[in-house]
């Protein structure tokens, strides 16, 4: 009797998957700013496109930060970084990194029952990107902090959740979303920009939210809407055609883990572009010592090798059939360990850009250590005066990615 509830559940959930209603857009158009430029686009594909990206760097806890007390503008700076500027894109850009990623939270910018986009914010993130494009950074755009905190029955406008229960209220979210991004970002912009669909999308609130497991219901109905999602934002994004017919997009397994997008329930969406689809993965890896605390200090040969493993099998599935392979986030926390850090982004960038990555940094600010606490120290460009917390971890990263092991 369990066997047949089992698979009349799934049954159920693939009628959902196959039937699902495109949702309608209700955004105020009036209020949405709409891309006027007109930029020649070079149609270079995405395993070109990763190849010129190099290295990344992530402006992380700024634009992505959602501290509910902290509405409007002020929000950039609510996690404790500085409001960006100008001069800090451009230090970026001398010191050799040739990509940023702008995590953007959306959810919290919502102004009226239409999923509209306050121009105000919107107008703000042109700015900060239009400073990268103008460096002639590679820019990856995304929805990041917007998946929604548990699988309850979610309230109008809080993101989404990558569970059938809330996938109506979530694709509406995101087709509002991704309409007006994409409305705002089109043929002024060239093949620089990037999109992502979504950031670490997953079972928050759950025993699953970080691993996939395909014995459970949950995330197997966590993979299929979360495949639902991507097709339905590279659709959207496709559909504003401009330069949006030809632009890279991004797309995430559950979690942004590299294990979830290696099994099966993980689909790639279809799309007449499909050589412009890249993978996204994000790779604290190995874990005990990239991002434990305590966890290890020392960069082993058997740690080296478990990291090596990892980027071999993205490369086999995805890189070699064609599709090639962001790590939209990565690094190593402070252990006091310079050397030994320095020895892994090394190897990384050199082992990653041997396989068809590229790799960004993910920064939150915080870099000084107290005592043995290690969570979360993933500072390493200083924002106020444009200088590197740790110039042998750059140095480091630029020499492994044109040393390619």
């Amino acid at each position: 009797m369990k066997k047949l509830l089992s698979f009349f559940s799934i049954l159920a959930l693939f009628s959902i998957s196959l039937f699902a209603k495109e949702p309608a857009l209700t955004y105020n158009k009036d209020k949405a700013i709409v891309d006027t430029g007109s930029v020649k686009f070079e149609d270079i594909g995405a395993k070109e496109t990763v190849s010129r990206m190099i290295t990344g760097w992530n402006l992380g806890n700024t634009l992505d930060a959602n501290n509910g007390s902290r509405a409007g503008l002020s929000s950039e700076t609510c996690w404790s970084q500085p409001k960006t500027t100008k001069e800090m894109i451009d230090g970026l850009a001398k010191s050799g990194i040739k990509t940023i990623r702008i995590p953007v939270s959306w959810s919290n910018h919502i102004i009226d029952k239409n999923y509209t986009i306050d121009p105000k914010w919107m107008a703000r993130v042109k700015e900060i990107v239009d400073w990268a494009i103008e460096n002639d950074m590679y820019v990856i755009l995304n929805s990041h902090h917007d998946v929604y905190h548990s699988n309850t029955t979610m309230p109008y406008g809080k993101g989404y959740y990558p569970s059938s229960k809330n996938y109506d209220e979530s694709a509406a979210f995101l087709r509002n979303l991704w309409s007006q991004i994409s409305l705002a970002f089109n043929k002024g912009y060239d093949e620089h920009l990037i999109f992502e669909t979504l950031n670490e999308p997953r079972l928050r609130g759950t025993s699953q939210e970080w691993w996939f497991d395909a014995s459970r219901k949950e995330s197997l109905d966590a993979a299929d809407v979360l495949n639902k999602f991507n097709q339905l934002i590279v659709d959207t994004i496709r559909s504003s055609k401009g330069n949006n017919a030809n632009r890279c997009i991004m797309v995430p397994g559950l979690a942004a883990s590299p294990n979830s997008a290696l099994v099966k329930e993980f689909i790639i969406p279809k799309d007449k572009k499909a050589d412009h689809l890249i993978i996204s993965v994000h790779m604290y890896t190995p874990y005990s010592f990239a991002m434990e605390s305590p966890g290890q200090t020392v960069f082993t040969e058997r740690l080296k090798n478990e990291l090596a493993q990892t980027m071999i099998s993205l490369d086999k599935k995805f890189v070699q059939n064609g599709y090639p392979v962001v790590i939209g986030e990565y690094g190593a926390t402070n252990k006091n360990n310079l050397e030994e850090r320095v020895k892994w982004f090394e190897f990384f960038n050199s082992f990653a850009r041997k396989h068809g990555m590229t790799a960004v940094l993910w920064d939150n600010g915080s870099y000084q250590v107290s005592g043995t606490d290690y969570n979360e120290k993933y500072g390493f460009y200083n924002r106020r005066n444009q200088t590197w917390y740790f110039p042998e971890i750059l140095d480091a990263i630029l020499k492994g990615c044109s040393n390619q092991e």
